[in-house]
């Protein structure tokens, strides 16, 4: 995962032009992450108490893959994964989660802005845009470079 980073200021610049509409926020699996496992202070604020959340079923998928590895090589107590599965669950309660549909997939496997983008990375993105209406009414919730890279280039604000 890449380091945590701060609201860039145009997203903050287009959080003033929605106002009065809802914002959407995709949270995608290393901004997730970042917030049940490592317990990162600006990832917890970025997915808490939003207007609309919004992740992929890939999300969920990756994260319970993380609570697995983490468990597997005893980075994570009994207690601390039941913890995290418990966080995990009323976020999945709390947000629209997104299927990967056959359209996802094909616009996953054309190029990005920046390439080179990894598979599930290239679904993250695809489904980003599956979500419609205007890129500056959508913040992507993440921690990894090339998905802040490439959401950037497609126009839409990143925490």
């Amino acid at each position: 995962m890449a380091s945590a980073e701060r609201p860039t200021r145009r997203g903050l610049a287009a959080r003033k032009v929605s106002e009065g509409r809802p914002q959407t926020f995709y949270v995608e699996s290393s901004g997730l992450l970042a917030a049940i496992l490592e317990k990162e202070a600006a990832a917890i604020r970025s997915i808490r108490s939003r207007d609309r959340a919004v992740t992929s079923a890939l999300t969920l998928t990756e994260a319970n893959r993380a609570i697995v590895r983490g468990r597997v090589s005893g980075k994570l107590t009994a207690e601390r994964e039941r913890e995290v599965l418990d966080t995990l669950q009323i976020f999945e309660e709390q947000c629209t989660v997104l299927m990967i549909s056959e359209q996802v997939l094909v616009r996953a496997g054309h190029p990005f802005p920046s390439e080179p983008v990894r598979t599930l990375d290239a679904i993250h993105l695809a489904t980003l845009q599956q979500l419609g209406g205007p890129p500056q009414l959508v913040t992507i919730v993440t921690r990894d470079a090339r998905i802040r890279k490439n959401a950037i280039a497609l126009g839409y604000n990143v925490e």
